[in-house]
C-alpha cells in the first residue's frame, strides 16, 4: 500500500483543496478502513461557507463514511475485509454522560470532520468501537445510515405516536429523515421549508406527508389544518435561530418541541406561552448505536428509499470546483455522495 493517500481539506472559509498526507499508522484498539463513500451533510457545506459552531481550521472534512476494513487488533471480531460504516462521535468513555450510558452527549466528544479531521481522506483508523457493520448494504447506502440515525434519534426523542400531528421545520437531508421516520409511526406529518424544490423532494421521499412553504400564508394554513388545535410534536431542523423561536409558537397545548439544529447563538421564547401549553422542550443531539442498528436493518429490509434519498454523485478530486456549485442549486440537492 502507497504510504501517502489523498485528502480533501477545507484550509478557511470558501477553500477546499487537495493534498498528500501520510496514511495513518493504526494503534492497539483501533481498526484501518479504507473509505469508500462519503456523504456531504449540511455541516460540511456549512464549515465551507464559515458558518459552523465548535470548529477551527483547517479541517477535513467528512462524518458520513463508508469503506472497508483493512487491518484490525488480532483476535478483533471486526472481520478484514468487511463493509462498514462508522459511527463518528468518538466519546471519552470516563465523562457523567457516559458514565450514564449517552455518548452521544459526551461531555468531550469529538466528532469527526468537526472537533477532528474527518473521513474525506482515503484511508481512516477509528476506536473499533466506532466500527458497525452493513453486511448486505452499498457503500453509498452504508454512508446514508449516519445522517438517518440522527432522524431516528430524533423522532424516538420526540416519542411520536399514530396518534400525532407532527411539524417538521426544514426539508434538508435531516429534515426530511425526520419526517421519514415519524410517518413511519403512522403520524400526520407536515413539512414546511423557504424552498419549494426541496418540498417537492421531501414529498418523494415521504409518502403521505403534507407540505407548505413558509410564506405570509404559512402560520394561518398550519392553524386550519390542525383545527387551530396546532402539532403535538414539532421538530426544527432548519439551522436557523429564527426560525427556531417561531417554532415554539407551532406547538399544541401539552405538545412537545424536538430541536435537532444547533445554531452559536442564544434563543428565546415567550415563558407565558411555554407554561401554559405545559409543553416538553427536548434537544436531540447527534444518534446512538441503537440508532445506527435501526436504520441499517430498515435499508436492509427495503423500507427506506435511498435511491431517492441520493441525489448527486461526485468525484473526490473534483470537489473543490463542485462544492461551490451545489451551493447554487440547494434546491436540487438532497444528499451527494462522493467516491474517493
Amino acid at each position: 500500500m502507497n504510504r501517502h493517500m489523498l485528502t480533501i481539506s477545507c484550509n478557511k472559509p470558501f477553500d477546499l483543496s487537495l493534498a498528500e498526507r501520510p496514511v495513518p499508522v493504526r494503534r492497539d484498539g483501533d481498526v484501518l478502513v479504507r473509505i469508500r463513500r462519503i456523504g456531504m451533510c449540511g455541516t460540511d457545506f456549512h464549515i465551507f461557507s464559515g458558518n459552523q459552531p465548535y470548529l477551527s481550521y483547517p479541517r477535513v472534512m467528512g462524518h458520513e463514511l463508508s469503506g472497508e476494513v483493512l487491518d484490525a487488533d488480532p483476535g478483533s471480531p471486526i472481520r478484514i475485509g468487511s463493509t462498514v460504516t462508522i459511527n463518528p462521535y468518538l466519546r471519552c468513555k470516563t465523562c457523567h454522560a457516559c458514565r450514564r450510558d449517552k455518548p452521544n452527549c459526551c461531555m468531550n466528544i469529538r466528532v469527526m470532520g468537526v472537533h477532528i479531521d474527518g473521513g474525506m481522506a482515503e484511508y481512516v483508523t477509528v476506536p473499533e468501537e466506532a466500527i458497525v457493520d452493513v453486511e448486505g448494504l452499498s457503500f453509498d447506502q452504508a454512508a446514508m445510515v449516519e445522517f438517518l440515525a440522527i432522524g431516528m434519534h430524533a423522532v424516538r426523542r420526540g416519542a411520536v405516536t399514530s396518534a400525532d400531528r407532527v411539524l417538521v421545520v426544514g426539508a434538508g437531508a435531516i429534515g426530511v429523515g425526520v419526517a421519514l421516520f415519524a410517518k413511519m409511526t403512522g403520524a400526520d406529518v407536515v413539512v414546511i421549508d423557504t424552498n419549494g424544490g426541496r418540498l417537492k423532494r421531501a414529498r418523494s421521499v415521504c409518502a403521505g406527508i403534507k407540505t407548505t412553504l413558509a410564506d405570509a400564508e404559512a402560520d394561518a394554513w398550519l392553524k386550519e389544518v390542525t383545527n387551530g388545535d396546532f402539532f403535538d410534536v414539532v421538530f426544527d431542523a432548519s439551522g436557523n435561530a429564527g426560525a427556531m423561536q417561531k417554532g415554539f409558537a407551532y406547538v399544541a397545548h401539552g405538545g412537545r418541541y424536538v430541536l435537532v439544529s444547533v445554531v452559536s447563538k442564544d434563543i428565546t421564547f415567550s415563558d407565558p406561552e411555554f407554561h401554559k401549553r405545559e409543553m416538553q422542550l427536548i434537544g436531540s443531539r447527534n444518534a446512538t448505536k441503537h440508532d445506527f442498528q435501526m436504520v441499517i436493518d430498515m435499508i436492509r429490509d427495503g423500507a427506506i428509499p435511498t435511491d431517492k434519498l441520493h441525489t448527486h454523485s461526485l468525484n473526490a478530486v473534483d470537489l473543490p470546483s463542485q462544492v461551490p456549485e451545489l451551493l447554487k442549486t440547494p434546491d436540487d440537492l438532497l444528499k451527494a455522495i462522493v467516491t474517493i
